[in-house]
């Protein structure tokens, strides 16, 4: 280690490589490293062993997971997109979670008293 850093960060956990991305993104020098010496320990496997899953997520769009991939400029490589509607399956059906005052009165999936309960907070809503 003939050079100057900044941070030094030991493992390549999750935490670790989130500490790294935001720490570099803010212009620091990083060295990183496994515990001990630079090459993977052997119980890890062959890195063709792995698999990055690919399907998609759901994070709250104001979440600090947004906030973090926002910062590290990750964003360039992912793609957000609205969901259209939440849906459940209930009773052997699939049905949609009421967003509104209309559709929670039609909804089966609370009883009357409830539709009207959540009717009225969707309307106190809309008037907000």
């Amino acid at each position: 280690m003939d050079e100057e850093y900044d941070v030094i960060v030991l493992g390549t956990g999750l935490k670790e490589c989130i500490l790294n991305g935001l720490l570099s993104v803010d212009g620091l020098k990083l060295w990183k490293k496994f515990r001990g010496d630079d090459t993977p320990p052997p119980h890890l496997g062959s890195s063709k062993d792995y698999n990055i899953d690919m399907n998609p997520k759901f994070i709250v769009a104001n979440g600090m997971l947004v906030r973090v991939l926002i910062h590290t400029d990750v964003t360039k490589y992912l793609y957000f997109k609205a969901v259209d509607g939440s849906f459940v399956f209930n009773k052997a059906k699939v049905h949609k979670v009421p967003s509104n005052d209309m559709e929670a009165l039609k909804s089966p999936l609370m009883g009357i008293f409830e539709k009207t309960t959540c009717a009225q907070v969707f309307h106190l809503c809309s008037r907000l």
